[in-house]
């Protein structure tokens, strides 16, 4: 594997334990990697603050009776296409 693809693999595992981190508890080698890898990639401790505070907004909205928020399938598709846009340009 090259240096690009191996960046762009612990880029996505990173954004998966990210997730995974808002939702349950990260095993101890999870947590070390995450680390590490946050360590030297800016891009994912953006993506970490973002979705952390997605998370809670998201979280305040459902507390709060709000309707819940529905994207529609054409909106989400797209959002997937540009994401993997971007992962793909490095």
């Amino acid at each position: 594997m090259g240096p690009i693809k191996k960046i762009q693999y612990n880029c996505r595992k990173a954004t998966l334990l990210i997730e995974k981190k808002l939702i349950s508890s990260l095993s101890f080698r999870e947590k070390v990697e995450l680390r590490i890898h946050l360590a030297g990639c800016s891009v994912c401790r953006t993506f970490e603050h973002q979705s952390g505070i997605i998370n809670k907004m998201v979280k305040q909205m459902i507390h709060s009776g709000h309707e819940p928020v529905k994207l529609d399938d054409d909106f989400k598709q797209d959002l997937q296409h540009r994401i993997e846009e971007e992962l793909n340009k490095n």
